[in-house]
């Protein structure tokens, strides 16, 4: 674990995430990348994607709930009925840092 890793200023690191989460981080970045909108619903497609099987609401809502109280996710409105995610700059930066990390790993 690098010291740039646990810069977040909940002082999460990526450790502490559960695959799951971070699999959410990386829906996240991906659908930003694409300037696709996410919502719940276009996060909980990716994932299923990802998996290749279903994701239970009753996980990605409380998971996306907790990124947000860990100040990684920025939750906003699309309208009234629908929530946007982003990665905020603590998020980003994390994803970042465990890139890093892994790229050194492999040069």
């Amino acid at each position: 674990m690098t010291e740039s890793e646990s810069s977040t200023t909940a002082e999460v690191t990526y450790a502490d995430l559960s695959a799951f989460q971070r699999d959410v981080l990386i829906v996240l970045r991906r659908l930003e990348s694409s300037d696709e909108d996410s919502y719940g619903l276009a996060i909980k497609r990716r994932l299923e994607d990802r998996y290749d099987d279903d994701v239970n609401h009753g996980r990605l809502y409380p998971n996306l709930d907790e990124l947000v109280d860990f100040g990684l996710v920025e939750r906003g409105e699309i309208d009234k009925r629908t929530n946007r995610y982003t990665l905020t700059a603590d998020g980003l930066s994390l994803l970042q840092a465990h890139a890093d990390a892994l790229n050194e790993l492999l040069d």
